[in-house]
């Protein structure tokens, strides 16, 4: 069975460690821990409810279960991996969306289909630095045409 824990947001993937480790020196009964990384607040445990029960006591962060069983239906589009297909050029200019480079706009130079990266040169700065960001984490503002 698989129920609702409920978490403080911004700690699901601490208390899933937690568990994780709890359960491992334990010989208590749960089969999966998982977090969805678009569903803040919520983890889902796989396992007895006595069990899940016991699992959670004193763990920082855990706020409850939530004591209706969630069927698998309901998880599938979790669990299915989306692949987004971005297409990006050399020469074509982009903003990076996450991570230390967020928003700032630059110009690609290499794209690596393979490991799904774009190497970029930052348009903002003195002296142009080749950075390499993942492929999902920018977005075209200014697309060179493709001959």
């Amino acid at each position: 069975m698989i129920y609702t824990v409920r978490t403080t947001v911004g700690r699901e993937n601490a208390v899933v460690d937690a568990l994780v480790s709890k359960t491992k020196s334990s010989s208590l009964n749960i089969k999966t821990l998982f977090h969805p990384g678009e569903l803040k607040g919520y983890i889902f445990v796989e396992g007895e409810e006595e069990a899940i029960d016991e699992v959670v006591k004193a763990v920082p962060h855990v706020k409850g279960i939530i004591k209706k069983e969630v069927k698998i239906e309901q998880l599938k589009n979790f669990l299915e991996t989306k692949k987004i297909e971005i297409k990006v050029n050399r020469g074509d200019v982009i903003e990076v969306t996450s991570g230390p480079f967020k928003n700032e706009k630059g110009k690609v130079t290499r794209v690596d289909e393979a490991k799904e990266e774009v190497t970029i040169e930052l348009l903002e700065a003195a002296i142009p630095i080749p950075i390499t960001v993942p492929i999902e984490s920018v977005k075209v503002i200014e697309a060179i045409e493709q001959k």
